[in-house]
């Protein structure tokens, strides 16, 4: 169920470069902007191999409403080497958001294609590999 760094309990932020308890009273001290990055990492760190989910449904399954923009520029400042699994993230119907010939849109290409999923004029087949979490849950 995602990558056995992330639990429910520790968060490995790549972004703060830290560990974090998100049981820890430390926790109540925290802005607002750090918890929705929390719930955020949590909930993608979930997505599974060969899944994919757009901006919007990650938002929404980690219970910050329609943030799907906020999701993209959070996602933006990942560092380089985070293992979140960015690239599992689509824009609305399966559209690859970033350009092809991008360092970055390569890169998400590439990954999905090593994942298994097809990409067909720039889009993935969100009936054949979107996350549905209720169907993936044990």
């Amino acid at each position: 169920m995602g990558d056995p760094g992330f639990t429910l309990q520790t968060v490995n932020c790549a972004f703060f470069q830290e560990t974090r308890d998100v049981t820890d009273s430390n926790a109540e001290t925290e802005s607002a902007a750090q918890i929705r990055r929390t719930a955020l990492y949590l909930t993608l760190a979930q997505v599974p191999e060969g899944k994919v989910v757009s901006y919007g449904q990650l938002a929404e399954l980690a219970g910050l409403g329609r943030a799907a923009r906020w999701v993209g520029r959070t996602l933006s400042q990942l560092p380089g080497d985070t293992k979140l699994p960015w690239h599992r993230v689509l824009g609305a119907g399966g559209r690859i958001s970033l350009p092809v010939g991008s360092p970055s849109g390569d890169e998400q290409r590439a990954r999905l294609r090593m994942e298994g999923i097809s990409i067909l004029n720039n889009r993935v087949d969100i009936q054949r590999h979107g996350w549905r979490p209720v169907e993936h849950s044990g």
